[in-house]
């Protein structure tokens, strides 16, 4: 086994070239600051705080190779949000024992481990308490008050891990950064983040810019390995950071931790270790659920290190999954082939001129949609609206709820002074309507709803899809209801949408989906616009008449065995 053996590298030495954008950290604007103490002191929902169970900790270390049986005291490991020191002490537990295994002195330690770790802590209180732990875990070994403190001041930093000055690179870089949503990060600060690292985009979590620092942080050689949420991998904000990825670095390891108890305590999250090298390779090696146990765990990180055998027939390989900013689609190799198959011969969805939209978002659904009774505004300005619930067996069973309409038919808001009814609604619920951040980024648009409404659109025949389902979902509106913002539609004027229906709900549809939808608890999926997009279709005008007529026929009479053979059919499958 090879172990790589080097100490801190300054940045500009590291045979890696990657841009460094972070030079000018160590000066701040001062709002920016305010965010940052704002966080520094938040709770730790608030600040994304998750902590992980031992057993997948020695894992992970494990898995980059930061063993004591290698020379630690050559190497260098980075930390970059060590919380309450789940990886932190484990990892300097290991430091110390190869330290002295390896002929280590202790009158020496501090000349020789004081560039071994750096660890940083952004949340005050958590930060001194782990501080005080690892100066009891020195001070353990016998080392004196003196060099305990020296190395502690040394290793640790209590500041937001994206703006601290950091001068060198690391052999190793682990943990677990922060789950934390955009809209819980002060605006100021997002927005500083998003002037520094690329892969602050569209609605990307905190622990995408975590990555992209530390990934621009590890030396030639290094690995980094990390449990977090899985959803950057497929999802549309995760597009930078895996072309990131794919242009520098290798995918050598994925593993599915969905529905696994990899925390200790109950958290809502679709997590996955992955690890990361500076070596170019084509093969990915993945792993589904493994059990939290300890000698399966050490098993399979001695598998994934040198490679699999015949034997761990658990652990795929797949090949060239990080391909530029593509989603990284993870699953079993017959059913990729069988993509790779269809998107080599058959054209995307929009590519047929078939459109996917999402309905309409009010910011304020009590006041915006209710029944005819709880809307006494103008009858125009209520329009039929159709929510997910109101889909039942394949149908639509409507409710009779309606949506507040304030915009014209070109899609510009009405005069109020025209519609006396609807202004004196508004008058009554406006503190409501004004709390919403669409409102106060428009004062004399305060009444809009967040997205336009087009009144025309419910005269338009189009298959209504709701997001989250086990199954794909698909109801045809022959053109009588405006859609809510949970459901997607799908409108073409190429298309008979009887036959897009019977193949949007097949489970060639549901391929497609699977593969690029991350994955929900349950197994549910989900069928959002960028998924929906990803399906492939036969070309209209190669569809023979008599196959489009039992596809008619059979979606019409909800027998979906014949829908799907006549899709296998079109699809040239057995």
């Amino acid at each position: 086994m090879v172990y790589v053996q080097q100490r801190l590298l300054p940045l500009d030495d590291c045979s890696v070239t990657i841009s460094n954008p972070y030079r000018s950290l160590s000066s701040r604007p001062s709002h920016v600051q305010i965010a940052i103490d704002h966080l520094a002191n938040a709770k730790a929902k608030e600040r994304g705080a998750i902590f992980t169970r031992r057993e997948v900790v020695e894992f992970i270390l494990d898995l980059v190779g930061y063993v004591p049986e290698a020379n630690l005291s050559l190497t260098s490991l980075l930390e970059p949000s060590f919380g309450y020191g789940d990886f932190l002490l484990v990892a300097l537990e290991r430091l110390l024992k190869s330290y002295f295994l390896h002929g280590g002195r202790i009158s020496e330690i501090v000349l020789n481990l004081s560039q071994c770790l750096q660890a940083v802590e952004l949340h005050k209180e958590t930060f001194f308490f782990t501080y005080n732990k690892v100066l009891e875990m020195l001070r353990q070994y016998g080392i004196s008050t003196n060099d305990a403190n020296e190395l502690t001041g040394v290793w640790l930093k209590c500041d937001d891990f994206l703006l601290t000055p950091l001068s060198h690179r690391f052999t190793y870089i682990i943990g677990n950064p922060p789950y934390l949503r955009q809209e819980l990060i002060p605006d100021h600060l997002i927005t500083y983040y998003r002037s520094l690292y690329k892969t602050v985009y569209s609605r990307a979590d905190l622990y995408i810019p975590f990555i992209e620092r530390c990934l621009a942080l590890l030396a030639s050689g290094g690995k980094l390995s990390f449990i977090c949420s899985n959803r950057w991998i497929t999802n549309t904000y995760g597009g930078p950071l895996r072309e990131f990825i794919a242009n520098k670095f290798h995918l050598q390891a994925y593993i599915d931790m969905v529905d696994t108890e990899a925390f200790r305590s109950e958290v809502i999250a679709y997590p996955a270790i992955f690890l990361l090298t500076t070596q170019k390779n084509r093969e990915t090696y993945v792993v589904h659920k493994p059990a939290i146990e300890t000698p399966c765990l050490e098993k399979l990180a001695t598998s994934l290190k040198i490679g699999p055998t015949p034997d761990d027939r658990h652990i795929q390989v797949l090949m060239d999954v990080a391909n530029g900013d593509r989603p990284w689609i993870i699953g079993s190799t017959d059913k990729l082939a069988l993509l790779q198959r269809l998107e080599e011969n058959f054209p995307l969805l929009e590519e047929e001129e078939c459109k996917v939209s999402i309905g309409v978002a009010t910011g304020c659904d009590s006041v915006y949609i209710g029944r005819m009774d709880e809307l006494p505004i103008e009858e125009d300005r209520r329009l039929p609206l159709v929510m997910v619930s109101d889909i039942q067996h394949g149908r639509i069973i409507w409710n009779e709820r309606y949506i507040v309409n304030p915009f014209d038919e070109t899609g510009k808001l009405v005069d109020l002074s025209r519609y006396p009814l609807l202004a004196q609604y508004f008058k009554f619920h406006e503190a409501k309507i004004r709390n919403r951040n669409v409102a106060k980024r428009n004062s004399t648009a305060w009444y809009r709803t967040i997205d336009k409404i087009y009144a025309p659109l419910i005269q338009q025949p189009k298959l209504l899809i709701p997001d989250i389902k086990g199954e794909p979902t698909v109801v045809y509106d022959q053109g009588k209801y405006y859609p809510h913002h949970n459901l997607y539609y799908v409108t073409s004027t190429k298309w008979d949408l009887c036959v897009l229906q019977a193949i949007l709900q097949s489970p060639i549809a549901k391929l497609f989906v699977s593969a690029y939808s991350v994955k929900m608890r349950g197994g549910y999926l989900r069928f959002q616009a960028q998924n929906i997009r990803r399906i492939r279709l036969p070309r209209w005008e190669e569809i023979s008449l008599s196959l489009r007529e039992r596809l008619i026929t059979a979606i019409r009479a909800q027998d979906k065995t014949t829908c799907d053979e006549a899709v296998f059919e079109l699809y040239r499958l057995s």
